[in-house]
């Protein structure tokens, strides 16, 4: 019953913050002096029909206050309205939500299961050369901008030929057998995630690096060691567990962190996900879609950072009481 009741109330807190960054961001664009259906009005294919009827469904030509209700109304209701190019937002975000989510996974994934074991045999051999080496190579992670490792990364590909650029998927993808399909995406995936993991596992591991220092020379495992249990007893069934309960808060982050950092590595490898889906439609000034797209990435985060709640309340005894 306690679970539940925390996950309720996490839920019903996120509704706030919703609210909030929908109010943020719709007056910062409506405020701007960009007409919200310049592109649809240039567009020959879209019919006066269509242009009035957003006009209709924004309010366009009644206050901003007003404009913002008409707008969060239809949100909820799943009316997202169209763009530039005439398509409903609901069917673009559709078809890219679960790219981004594919290519997100894949890289905590990938991130986490090096990440962490990383930082704790650095921390368990600090000042070592495995240790030293591990450092620089961190901090060399961390200065490369992820536009520049994924430039780098995009002519390694085009001169050697040995992986596919752009998209998620084959010329004749519908063609192959579910293996061949497999192997396809995954192939698309190198790249990306690739660059990705590598800026994200430096931060990972000096987080978990540092987390494991801190609790190494804390007065319990001092404590256990005087005890005369065996150092593995000490570092992973006394000082890992509370080393890890930090790095879980920072799950929830890592949804946001990885949707920025992966707009512009998604538009060098023109991979269909939601980052380079907001990137294009700020460029065209695509309200509607910059709109939508900046609510779902929110919607995201929100969902990261209830994941991270939900594990740390599982693995962390304080927070299960404090629940109670």
């Amino acid at each position: 019953m306690e679970f539940f009741r925390f996950v309720l109330k996490r839920f019903l807190q996120t509704i706030p913050l919703l609210i909030i960054v929908s109010l943020i961001s719709f007056f910062i664009i409506r405020l701007s002096p960009i007409d919200p259906l310049a592109e649809l009005r240039l567009n020959p294919s879209i019919s006066q029909e269509t242009l009035d009827k957003e006009i209709k469904r924004l309010n366009l030509d009644k206050p901003i206050g007003i404009q913002y209700l008409s707008w969060a109304k239809s949100f909820v209701k799943g009316d997202l309205g169209y763009t530039s190019s005439g398509e409903k937002v609901s069917v673009k975000l559709k078809e890219r939500i679960p790219n981004t989510l594919l290519l997100t996974l894949v890289v905590i994934f990938m991130t986490w299961s090096v990440g962490v074991p990383l930082g704790i045999f650095s921390a368990i051999r600090k000042e070592s050369p495995f240790d030293r080496m591990i450092t620089v190579l961190a901090s060399v992670g961390m200065a490369i901008p992820s536009f520049f490792f994924a430039i780098l990364m995009l002519i390694f590909a085009v001169k050697t030929g040995w992986f596919p650029v752009g998209g998620l998927t084959s010329y004749n993808f519908n063609e192959m057998s579910f293996i061949a399909k497999f192997v396809d995406i995954s192939k698309h995936l190198v790249l990306p995630s690739l660059v990705l993991f590598t800026i994200s596992l430096s931060g990972l591991q000096r987080q978990m690096r540092a987390n494991m220092l801190e609790v190494l020379d804390s007065d319990y495992v001092k404590f256990a060691r005087a005890k005369g249990l065996s150092e593995g007893k000490v570092i992973f069934k006394h000082a890992l567990r509370n080393a890890v309960n930090p790095m879980i808060t920072l799950l929830g982050f890592e949804f946001a962190g990885l949707l920025s950092g992966a707009a512009l590595t998604e538009y060098v490898f023109q991979y269909p996900g939601l980052g380079r889906l907001i990137l294009e439609a700020v460029m065209k000034s695509d309200i509607n879609l910059v709109m939508a797209s900046l609510m779902m990435g929110t919607i995201m985060l929100i969902l990261g950072n209830l994941l991270a709640d939900i594990l740390l309340m599982l693995t962390d005894p304080r927070v299960r009481q404090e629940a109670k």
